[in-house]
């Protein structure tokens, strides 16, 4: 499929990088139809919207920025996505890069569970107290963080 990106113009997408989003994101509900992009920033990932060129995300694995992450994924979700196996479960997590040079931080309360057979996507609210919609990946990284 050919896909309109922010960060890399007209390019292939392979069917098996796009993912659906029911319920959209948190603000952007009505965009559904994504795409995951390799990102030139390693080990984080494109979320592009195939819908709106403009409206792309990086995201990260949360387990190589805190091991000890959880993610408690509730029956309504799991049943949503129609995930039977917790090996069918990808979670990848949100990135916001300040442009005032702030903090590089990632939405650890509100990951993007991901059923990897097939290809259904929902952002969760965790009701787990340890993790904040700012967790601060660099400091996580040099052993700062709570993690």
């Amino acid at each position: 499929m050919e896909v309109t990106t922010k960060a890399y113009g007209k390019i292939d997408v392979a069917e098996s990088k796009l993912l659906e989003l029911p319920e959209g994101l948190f603000g952007f509900e009505n965009y559904t139809k994504f795409a995951l992009l390799e990102s030139e920033y390693e080990p984080f990932l494109w979320l592009q919207s195939t819908e709106e060129s403009n409206l792309a995300f990086l995201i990260v694995d949360p387990f190589l920025i805190c091991p000890t992450y959880e993610a408690d994924i509730d029956d309504e979700a799991t049943e949503k996505l129609g995930i039977k196996t917790p090996e069918d479960v990808i979670i990848m997590t949100l990135v916001t890069v300040p442009s005032d040079g702030t903090s590089i931080t990632a939405n650890f309360q509100g990951p993007l569970v991901i059923n990897k057979k097939n290809k259904k996507a929902l952002q969760i609210i965790l009701n787990d107290n340890r993790w904040t919609t700012k967790f601060d990946i660099l400091k996580a990284l040099k052993g700062d963080g709570k993690c």
